[in-house]
């Protein structure tokens, strides 16, 4: 009898275990998009590992299939038949019979697909591939991969012209030296006749976080959302958009040349991250999804172009309410050149009646669609797990449906949910994601924080495993991870959180990992290269790993080798800095100088003081720098 008791114990004891390692599934609706006859929507749910189909009359999910790695970015086939669903970290798109509910075969891309879009007359699909800083046309009837071009950093989303003969990319980070007040995010244009790279545009100075981008039914305009950083500036207030402004590009296709920029914001309210972007079918609307302040922009094109023209407005309907036109219109209708000034303008679009801002029933409404019909709006809610889909003439809610059971969250997800949350900043011009996307990693600018003095700006630092690296910042000023996010509320968010908000948020950080270098092999091993750079690194003639030394490769002291920037002061000993993920977090040193590892060495320490990579022949530089580059 006790025997048995002793296994009915050990039995019990094996079900909680289980039950406490089993993970809780959070449902992350990212992207969305209407089937082409409007009768079904198509949503990545990218935590809950599936796509839903949901009937938009009667606003049920009727199918829900499985799907590996993270589902993101989607596209439908010309027909309806079809989904194709990119799949983060699996390295392909999963095409999905919408009718069955099945995947009928996966297509090989890079191994952290986002945005997908379909040249439907071409039979091709160009995929954006993140960390590998490419596209991936493929050919669709043999599923097989044309041609992978190589673009300018982290290719997010993608848009095709009507003529189809151009993809448009928007890149989400800068490849520039974070020294030079004018790096910026780009939009690259791909010759889908030729297979080739056509140009990249580059947006205006301070700009990052590009994501939604569209083409006007005419193929003459892009429009791509994007962050604006006033990164010159010292983080000393939030009013007015001084350290962060939230815009819309206008991009002119056929200059390939970005023709304006406008704001998103007004003059006491920010519009933190915009996020997707879509165009009504006459192109003389845009609608954006403001993921930070869970608000839906709609924007008059129509009126927009005319005033970038310099051509008058039409009266409005009330007689009685006269338009104000603020001054920067009649400006711009005298000197056309001073269109440029409108990236610095709060109360161009507001203020000219041009911009509305709807408050949408989910949170952090990320994938935006319109209905064929151009009744619907639909918006997919992060946090919020689910697809609100609202009026287009009223703004009032139509509907929302939830994306799977819901799941009360636990501490990790409050304290995302926080970090993306601009609702805790002064006037909501930021969030903590806003210098720190994609999972607390970072933005490629420098800022200059208040904790060490003015003037003195630094580059922004990937968050994972900061909890194990203290002290943090290129000083070492705070003590801890824990001490910096409450001073991150304080004097960046200018927020006075509760103690529960700042451990949310900390056991947020605390919970993330790096993700594996795409420079490793299929089964996540070092290359031959990298192999031979792992004993130049850990050999006494370069000596990486002994300031260096796993599993943060950081000892976490201060030294001197020769990183003192111009516009540092007598500081010349900075703290070691993490080495994990180098392969997605240039620019490097806390100047922000290097915008390649070689660079670390030969550009930025011509002396030779950091470590002994003088020592070594080129061959054995290269090796290092592979094995640096698959950490």
């Amino acid at each position: 009898m006790k025997r048995w008791a002793r296994v009915l114990a050990l039995v019990l004891v094996g079900i909680v275990a289980a039950g406490a390692a089993a993970k809780t599934v959070y449902h992350s609706p990212l992207d969305l998009k209407y089937s082409p006859e409007g009768k079904f929507l198509a949503v990545s749910d990218r935590t809950g590992g599936s796509v839903a189909i949901i009937d938009a009359a009667s606003g049920k999910v009727t199918r829900e299939v499985a799907l590996k790695g993270q589902p993101t970015g989607l596209a439908w086939s010309a027909d309806g038949a079809k989904v194709y669903v990119a799949e983060w970290n699996a390295g392909t798109v999963a095409e999905v019979d919408a009718a069955k509910g099945k995947v009928l075969r996966r297509l090989d891309v890079g191994l952290r697909p986002m945005g997908v879009a379909l040249a439907a007359k071409r039979g091709l699909l160009v995929v954006a591939n993140t960390v590998t800083n490419d596209v991936s046309l493929v050919d669709l009837a043999s599923g097989k991969e044309k041609v992978r071009l190589k673009l300018v950093r982290e290719p997010y989303f993608v848009a095709i012209t009507p003529d189809e003969k151009l993809a448009v990319v928007s890149n989400l980070l800068p490849s520039a030296s974070a020294a030079d007040p004018q790096s910026s995010a780009t939009v690259s244009l791909v010759d889908l006749d030729g297979m080739k790279s056509a140009a990249d545009i580059r947006l205006p100075g301070g700009s990052t976080c590009a994501r939604g981008v569209a083409v006007s039914p005419d193929g003459k305009w892009v429009y791509v959302v994007h962050t604006v950083g006033r990164t010159t500036l010292p983080t000393t207030q939030l009013e007015r958009g001084w350290v962060n402004t939230n815009a819309v590009s206008i991009i002119d296709l056929a200059a390939k040349e970005v023709y304006a920029t406008l704001l998103l914001d007004r003059l006491s309210e920010g519009a933190a991250d915009p996020w997707g972007v879509v165009l009504s079918k006459d192109g003389k609307t845009l609608w954006v999804s403001l993921s930070g302040v869970q608000q839906v922009a709609k924007v008059d094109l129509e009126g927009t172009h005319l005033l970038l023209d310099g051509k008058p407005l039409p009266a409005p309907a009330d007689a009685n309410a006269p338009r104000h036109v603020p001054d920067i219109w009649n400006e711009i209708k005298q000197d056309a050149a001073r269109r440029k000034l409108l990236v610095n303008d709060l109360a161009a679009l507001y203020g000219a009646g041009l911009l509305a801002r709807l408050p949408v029933e989910a949170r952090c409404p990320r994938g935006i669609d319109l209905s064929p019909d151009g009744k619907n709006v639909a918006v997919a809610g992060y946090y919020s797990a689910n697809v609100a889909m609202a009026d287009t003439t009223t703004g009032k809610l139509v509907a929302a449906v939830r994306i799977g059971p819901e799941t009360k969250p636990d501490q990790v997800r409050t304290g995302e949910m926080i970090f993306h949350d601009a609702t805790y900043c002064f006037q909501h011009w930021l969030t903590c994601a806003t210098c720190h996307p994609e999972e607390a990693r970072m933005d490629g600018f420098n800022w200059d924080l208040l904790n060490d003095g003015i003037g003195n700006p630094k580059n922004a630092r990937t968050l994972v495993w900061s909890h194990k690296a203290a002290p943090v910042m290129a000083l070492g000023v705070r003590a801890s991870m824990e001490v910096a996010t409450l001073a991150g509320f304080r004097f960046i968010l200018f927020h006075e959180p509760e103690p529960q908000e700042t451990e949310a948020v900390q056991a947020y950080l605390k919970s993330l990992d790096p993700e594996p270098s795409p420079h490793l092999t299929p089964k996540g091993a070092l290359s031959a290269a990298a192999k031979r750079g792992k004993a130049v690194f850990e050999g006494k003639k370069a000596a990486c790993a002994t300031c260096h030394p796993g599993p943060a490769y950081t000892d976490m002291k201060k030294y001197d080798v020769g990183s003192r920037g111009p516009l540092d002061r007598e500081d010349k000993d900075f703290v070691t800095t993490k080495l994990i993920e180098l392969y997605r977090t240039a620019p490097y040193l806390h100047t922000g100088e290097a915008v390649t590892l070689e660079e670390v060495f030969t550009k930025c320490d011509p002396n030779g003081q950091h470590g002994g990579w003088k020592k070594l022949s080129k061959e054995e530089m290269a090796d290092l720098i592979e094995y640096m580059l698959s950490l």
